[in-house]
C-alpha cells in the first residue's frame, strides 16, 4: 500500500488549500485515511480522518468548521479542504492509514508543506 500526498503551498491568512492523498496498491474500502500534521519544533498531531465503512468524518477541535475531509472512491483519493487558514496551521501535512484509531498508522504518505503567512 502506498499513499502520496500533494497540494501544499504558501497562502496568506484566510486563504484556502486542498490537499490530496492518493492510495495505490489497495482500495479505500479497506483504509480509514487520516491527515496528520507536524509544525516545526512540535510533535505530530492528528488532524482529521474519514471512515472507510460509513464515511463518517472526525476533526481535531482546532480545525472544526474550517477543514473538510472527503474521499472519491473511484479515484482512490482522499481530500482535505482547508479554508480560513491561520498561521498556526503551518506544518507538514501527511496522510496515513489507518487514521481513525489510536496508535501509529501502518502506512504513511510523504508530507506536503503548508505555509500560512502574510
Amino acid at each position: 500500500v502506498q499513499l502520496q500526498a500533494s497540494g501544499g503551498g504558501s497562502v496568506q491568512p484566510g486563504g484556502s488549500l486542498r490537499l490530496s492523498c492518493v492510495v495505490s496498491g489497495s482500495s479505500l474500502d479497506y483504509h480509514p485515511i487520516g491527515w496528520f500534521r507536524q509544525a516545526p519544533g512540535k510533535e505530530r498531531e492528528w488532524v482529521s480522518c474519514i471512515s472507510n465503512t460509513d464515511e463518517s468524518t472526525y476533526y481535531e477541535d482546532a480545525v472544526k468548521g474550517r477543514f473538510t475531509i472527503s474521499r472519491d472512491v473511484a479515484k482512490n483519493t482522499v481530500y482535505l479542504q482547508m479554508n480560513s487558514l491561520k498561521p498556526a496551521d503551518t506544518a507538514v501535512y501527511s496522510c496515513a492509514s489507518p487514521g481513525c484509531v489510536a496508535g501509529d498508522p501502518d502506512y504513511w504518505g510523504q508530507g506536503t508543506q503548508v505555509t500560512v503567512s502574510s
